[in-house]
């Protein structure tokens, strides 16, 4: 509001500014024009008299009327030139409310102003990216759906239609198809609930000992990680970060099941330490094929490496996207680093600093 009232005061004080030179303009011209020409007349005519009078009001009158003229001109544009940013955002905050994103302002802007201009582009920009976001949410979602439900149809209609009869094993594949949407859903919301929260999660944020988190987290992983991996190793250094504990609990728990699920090697190292500023946690191994180049991808929702998970009841494609916004909340960072088959997932998180 602050910021709104300042833009304010700087477009009067140029309005005001502009309306000074245009009438200064006018008393100038007409002032040296009349001066000029009653010399010329006495000097140069030798006009006297009423004759003087009379012609001079007559040419002030003409000059008045092309001071005015020139005046007008470069008032009407001079205004123009100020108010434009003005108006072209007023249309482009009218083309918002209808439901529409404007095409970016290139307006040459300065000061105040320009700050304006180019924090409304950034808006503008920032919503295209939300509606793109969510269109793309939408699409994912009906494809997510549309197999569980295209199997579940198919079945109905067949037991409608007395080709088939219900059985144990078939009501076990409908149940299983229905257990899958509710899965889906389910993590559609818990996604959408940190994505709404990672503004004002931190009221909810605590000392945590990130070791002990890693390691509850490991522990209920015991069972799996030992079946899995021939080799495990962990190097742990004790950090204290501030964040939510249950939803760093979820972050690792996504990272060890995706691991679990893809992996190759039978082999997982986990290193976690503190690095400047930062704590930071690795997992490294041999797992399927990840194209280099689409590494930060599957970060992203419903984003799969390969589109044959897709038939897997667990495959939502919606776990790292769920670490990443819960990483995300905490001010942190995600990511990939890996040649294709040998795996670096890394976490890091601000280091909790006492005052």
């Amino acid at each position: 509001m602050r910021r709104i009232k300042s833009i304010a005061s700087l477009l009067l004080s140029k309005l005001v500014a502009v309306n000074s030179v245009v009438i200064l303009l006018v008393i100038m011209l007409a002032g040296i024009s009349v001066k000029d020409y009653a010399c010329f007349l006495v000097n140069q005519e030798q006009v006297t008299g009423s004759q003087l009078v009379d012609t001079l009001n007559s040419f002030l009158i003409k000059v008045s009327i092309l001071a005015f003229i020139v005046a007008g001109l470069l008032h009407y544009f001079s205004v123009r030139r100020i108010v434009k940013p003005v108006k072209t955002m007023a249309i482009a905050a009218n083309q918002i409310k209808e439901g529409r994103i404007p095409s970016r302002i290139d307006l040459p802007s300065s000061g105040e102003l320009g700050e304006l201009v180019t924090n409304f582009n950034a808006m503008t920009e920032t919503l295209s990216a939300v509606q793109s976001s969510r269109e793309e949410m939408l699409r994912d979602i009906a494809h997510e759906l549309r197999t569980p439900l295209t199997n579940i149809n198919g079945y109905l209609e067949a037991l409608q239609n007395g080709v088939l009869t219900g059985d144990k094993e078939l009501f076990g594949s409908l149940l299983e198809e229905s257990r899958r949407i509710t899965r889906i859903v389910d993590l559609i919301s818990e996604l959408d609930a940190w994505n709404q929260e990672v503004y004002f999660l931190e009221k909810r944020f605590e000392e945590i000992d990130i070791k002990s988190v890693l390691a509850e987290s490991l522990s209920a992983f015991q069972l799996k990680l030992s079946s899995r991996f021939n080799s495990f190793s962990q190097e742990i250094i004790p950090g204290t970060v501030i964040g939510h504990k249950d939803g760093l609990k979820q972050v690792i728990s996504n990272m060890l099941q995706n691991i679990i699920d893809y992996d190759l090697g039978g082999k997982l190292s986990i290193h976690a330490r503190p690095e400047g500023k930062q704590y930071c946690i690795t997992f490294s191994h041999k797992g399927k094929y990840i194209d280099p180049e689409k590494k930060d991808l599957i970060f992203e929702r419903f984003y799969r490496a390969e589109e044959s998970r897709s038939t897997k009841a667990d495959g939502a494609g919606l776990g790292l996207a769920i670490a990443k916004s819960i990483i995300d909340a905490h001010r942190g960072s995600i990511g990939l680093d890996t040649d294709g088959h040998n795996h670096s997932f890394w976490i890091r998180i601000p280091i909790h600093e006492a005052s």
